[in-house]
């Protein structure tokens, strides 16, 4: 295995750490509220990241989503990449690939997915679809959701179809999601979309997620490392106490096996190699992990932590969220354990 990224992943990389850091400050995130950044969305298809996906990899678009986790920016990246451009690109047919692809990358269309399948979706002969999700990140922003029938055969559905109707849901964190109700709405079903196309779209969404937390878990820890290197206590800085450097190695340790995870889950999606137990681990250490490291990093403000305005919250909202959305730890070792059962 070899994580290090291609001359082509860092410059995207670090063309994504630009644009980040210079429009996704606590002010114009303070200012955003619960909604998306429109301008931030716009510099970033703008700047031909989004579409670059298609060319870096899976891999590539976790090194884009680790930057966009250190600021808790508001834009369905993910989202986009994994249930849009990532899927029409490999289950799509040619003629799917020629009108979509340039959509998702130009920021016309965004996308999202109804994942996971839970048998919510039934579809008829002519491809109508009828069911509901509760919950749908980035739902709000979505021209497209990416939506699995009871055969986990995949189909793509405009938000904006006969028979699609959406409804705003809030959320711990400020992902514009939404409640989706199809009755009957048509849908168009992606060339490879069956079962296996699902799983391979599913894997690609826990480790693209899990590369976005262990962004926001970098990020709540960098706050928390100089929060306590500069604030001082009986005359000398917070850090220097012994529980801090503890809890803060420990948040920094859970961190990184984040980060290995699900950089070794997207390389292996993208080397064609199998990767559902890769994924399902990467997806179990960031939502366990996670909740820890964004605990910590408020814990380790002291009590500038349980102000609702202070940066360092919103990145504990994100984990949360991302802890909620991945799936609680047991569910995820169970189905862990149920992958590697048929393997022996």
């Amino acid at each position: 295995m070899d994580f290090r990224p291609t001359e082509d992943q860092a410059a995207a990389a670090g063309l994504a750490a630009q644009i980040f850091g210079d429009l996704a400050t606590h002010e114009r995130l303070t200012a955003a509220g619960g909604g998306t950044d429109a301008e931030l969305w716009k510099a970033l298809t703008g700047s031909g990241l989004v579409a670059a996906v298609e060319d870096i990899g899976l891999l590539g678009l976790v090194l884009l989503l680790e930057e966009q986790g250190r600021t808790t920016a508001q834009v369905p990246f993910a989202a986009t990449c994994v249930y849009g451009l990532l899927a029409v690109a490999a289950h799509g047919t040619e003629e799917q690939r020629a009108r979509l692809l340039p959509a998702f990358g130009s920021g016309e269309a965004v996308a999202t997915g109804a994942f996971p399948a839970r048998g919510r979706f039934t579809v008829d002969a002519r491809g109508r679809l009828t069911g509901t999700a509760p919950v749908v990140p980035w739902l709000r922003d979505a021209t497209h959701v990416l939506v699995p029938d009871a055969d986990r055969a995949l189909w793509l559905v405009r938000t904006d179809a006969p028979g699609a109707a959406t409804a705003e849901v809030d959320t711990t964190a400020p992902w514009s999601a939404g409640h989706l109700t199809l009755t009957g709405a048509e849908g168009e079903r992606l060339a490879s979309a069956d079962g296996r196309a699902y799983a391979e779209v599913l894997a690609g969404a826990r480790t693209a997620f899990a590369g976005l937390q262990a962004g926001v878990c970098a990020g709540s820890l960098s706050r928390a490392v100089d929060y306590s290197g500069t604030r001082e206590q009986f005359g000398r800085p917070l850090s220097t106490n012994q529980g801090v450097m503890l809890r803060a190695a420990d948040a920094y340790m859970d961190t990184e096996a984040i980060r290995v995870t699900a950089y070794e889950a997207a390389w292996r999606i993208d080397q064609g190699l199998p990767a559902a137990e890769h994924a399902l681990t990467a997806a179990w250490w960031a939502s366990e992990a996670g909740k820890r490291v964004v605990h910590a990093g408020q814990h380790l403000h002291g009590g500038m932590g349980a102000d609702l305005d202070h940066p360092v919250h919103r990145h504990f909202l994100w984990g949360r969220q991302l802890d909620a959305y991945l799936g609680c730890g047991s569910e995820l070792l169970a189905e862990l354990g149920a992958v590697l059962a048929r393997e022996v």
